[in-house]
């Protein structure tokens, strides 16, 4: 019987390279969420069809260890999780209930709408290279390209065209950042409130205070400068001296860690945020919580 190595083989696969690496896997998912709530048809039909309103980062623990299995994970465990999204993906379509930017009210959004797979697939790909070449290595042109194919491999598995894709990591590159200084992008209110709390209110224990001040130093000098703007979020040499402070100790500490503390799956890291989220909630201690979506 042949050896199932899952979808992106040990090895081979630049997507697992570049996941497999900690410090990836532990801040990508924040900034990927922050900058996908800016298209409203994304967050909006997301949103009116959760149920996790009062427990975000339980979702998202539950989402990033989803997506790890895809990554790491055999053919198999990836296929049981792919069913399971496609079965939550069936109820995500609707029209958008009122005006959102340059999107009218009536707006038709689907989980299965290929600009929309795209756009999921686009904010996860960039925060992924984003930290791997701020806190690891940059990649190469052929690392790059092979990146992105195995994001469109990835994209594919939840039922995105291939041909919605660019077909280069050049052009995903204009189109991403065209995208991003375009028009098109919108923050609603809810979802403003929604980034921000994926961004920079990671619910960790007490004792792990000086880890969240690195989490958020890194979050917000990594976002892109009109991401910033449009989320209101100072900027000054202050922040920026915390970001490169953060990104020194981070890549120094990588650096001296042994191995099997650098590189592997973060579901440990993923547990403790939705135990952190659910004691608090439990004791009755504030916590974040979105907007509703009318």
């Amino acid at each position: 019987m042949p050896v199932d190595e899952g979808y992106f083989p040990r090895e081979r696969s630049v997507l697992r390279r570049v996941h497999e690496e900690r410090l990836v896997g532990l801040h990508y998912g924040q900034r990927a969420l922050c900058i996908g709530a800016l298209d409203p048809r994304n967050f909006i039909g997301t949103a009116l069809h959760t149920r996790g309103r009062d427990a975000p980062f339980q979702r998202l623990a539950h989402t990033a260890t989803a997506f790890e299995t895809i990554f790491f994970g055999t053919r198999a465990e990836a296929d049981r999780v792919l069913e399971r999204v496609h079965a939550m993906h069936e109820r995500v379509r609707g029209t958008l209930p009122r005006d959102a930017g340059p999107y009218p009210a009536g707006t038709p959004y689907s989980a299965f709408d290929p600009e929309l797979m795209l756009w999921t697939v686009a904010v996860t790909c960039d925060s992924a290279v984003c930290f791997f070449e701020l806190l690891v290595r940059p990649l190469d042109d052929d690392e790059r390209d092979a990146l992105w194919r195995d994001y469109v491999r990835f994209g594919e598995l939840f039922g995105m065209p291939r041909d919605v894709a660019p077909r280069s990591w050049r052009e995903f590159r204009a189109w991403f950042d065209g995208r991003i200084a375009s028009d098109v992008v919108y923050l609603t209110p809810e979802a403003r409130h929604a980034g921000l709390i994926s961004a920079f209110e990671l619910p960790l224990p007490r004792g792990l205070a000086v880890a969240k001040r690195l989490h958020d130093a890194l979050i917000l000098g990594s976002l892109p400068v009109r991401v910033r703007e449009l989320y209101g979020l100072s900027y000054g040499r202050r922040e920026h001296a915390a970001f490169t402070t953060a990104v020194a100790l981070l890549r120094a500490t990588r650096r001296v860690a042994p191995r099997p503390f650098v590189r592997g799956r973060c579901n440990d890291a993923y547990a403790l945020v939705a135990r952190t989220e659910r004691q608090r909630i439990a004791r009755g201690e504030a916590t974040a919580q979105l907007m509703p979506v009318a």
